[in-house]
């Protein structure tokens, strides 16, 4: 197998691997966070018909400065029942449709009613004043959505306001987060000597349930490659990603490229020009795609942002699903980048980043404030404090 791959080339091959799940219709409740599998177009102009933006009283701009013949009252979600004749006025609420002829509205803190007549008390409006025109927000025909996109609530909104019914959205990958390793003991049980917490498993589906994703509770397996080979043969029929962690190195302990095979399935490419995360395995399984992530906290971590996020947002139907790349100030001086390209974990002090003195791969404890990763380019030249770099928000 050739050397290790570029970021941006590995990244590319893994989401070449398999094109975006099918979409599918559900109801406006449950699109939250899901993305578009088509563009969203507007049915209808928004506003429909010239509005109040304010309570008060519609007239006539030419009738100014009144007195006038309240002849009317116009609420939301009524038809006016008459135009608006000369001299007159018609009592208005916000959102409610002016009648004909009117093209103005004067606020009702500006005018006072005595029994039908109204005066103009306050400031006159200009011409136009305090009126939504029909389809200042959208018209029939405007592109409101895109495809791949990500649906917020406002998205949301946008979409039920331009006549949308129901929406088609990119399914939920199927994933399934298997752990592997002797050392590794459940969560808040006993630690025998040479055994560690697996806060790898918990981690991958914190950051799943973050995302579209369908994540069952994660599997811990023994470094026993017979077995890892038949329990992946076994999920790769029920998911759509299978995300490992562990055991994707070259150690006598490290199975998951030969029980890949072994079940079947075939390696795509491994080992990324990346620090850290050097050793990633990407494959697949029938239909079923495999990402094996290595084991060190920080290495599991980084990988997850740059390749297993991705992947699930891209099967999802994302439109854009990599991670944004960003740049902000350094705190300090950063030294030059080496044969592979760091991924580096940082804070956010204001504008500034704010690296941390440990960046071994095994820490897990400055994951709990990191909000940036910091990217190191491979050969770059030191950067001086105050300099711009580049870096991804995993706030």
């Amino acid at each position: 197998m050739s050397g290790p791959l570029a970021v941006e080339e590995a990244q590319a091959r893994l989401l070449a691997l398999r094109s975006p799940l099918a979409p599918e219709a559900i109801a406006f409740s449950e699109t939250l966070g899901r993305y578009l599998s088509q563009n969203i177009t507007a049915e209808r102009d928004q506003p429909a018909a010239p509005l109040s933006a304010m309570d008060g009283y519609a007239i006539r701009f030419d009738d100014l400065p009144g007195p006038w013949r309240i002849s009317g009252e116009v609420a939301a979600g009524t038809a006016p029942s008459a135009p608006l004749g000369a001299g007159e006025a018609a009592r208005i609420f916000t959102g409610a449709m002016l009648p004909e002829g009117a093209d103005t509205v004067v606020i009702q803190e500006n005018a006072a009613a005595h029994g039908a007549t109204l005066t103009l008390t306050g400031d006159a409006p200009a011409r136009g004043q305090h009126i939504r025109a029909r389809a200042s927000d959208f018209a029939a025909g405007d592109r409101l959505l895109v495809a791949g996109t990500r649906l917020t609530p406002g998205a949301i909104a946008a979409a039920i306001m331009g006549g949308a019914a129901q929406l088609a959205v990119g399914a939920r990958p199927r994933v399934a987060i298997m752990t592997t390793g002797d050392e590794l003991v459940q969560p808040g049980r006993t630690l025998a000597p040479g055994q560690i917490p697996d806060s790898n498993g918990p981690m991958l589906a914190a950051l799943l349930a973050r995302e579209p994703a369908d994540a069952g509770l994660p599997l811990h397996m023994r470094d026993d490659r017979t077995m890892i080979a038949r329990v992946l043969k076994d999920l790769a029929r029920r998911h759509d990603v299978i995300v490992t962690v562990g055991g994707a190195s070259v150690g006598d302990h490290d199975h998951i490229r030969a029980a890949l095979e072994d079940a079947g399935g075939r390696v795509d490419f491994w080992k990324i020009a990346m620090k850290p995360g050097k050793p990633l395995i990407a494959g697949r399984i029938g239909d079923a795609l495999l990402l094996g992530l290595p084991g060190n906290p920080s290495s599991a971590f980084v990988t997850a942002i740059l390749f297993l996020l991705p992947l699930v947002r891209h099967l999802a139907g994302a439109r854009d699903p990599l991670p944004e790349i960003r740049q902000a100030p350094l705190a300090a001086a950063l030294g030059p980048g080496g044969a592979r390209r760091d991924y580096l974990r940082a804070r956010r002090d204001g504008e500034r980043l704010v690296l941390f003195d440990g960046q071994d791969s095994g820490r897990t404890f400055p994951l709990a404030d990191a909000g940036a990763l910091v990217i190191r380019e491979i050969g770059t030249a030191a950067k001086a404090a105050g300099e711009l770099a580049d870096y991804i928000d995993i706030a």
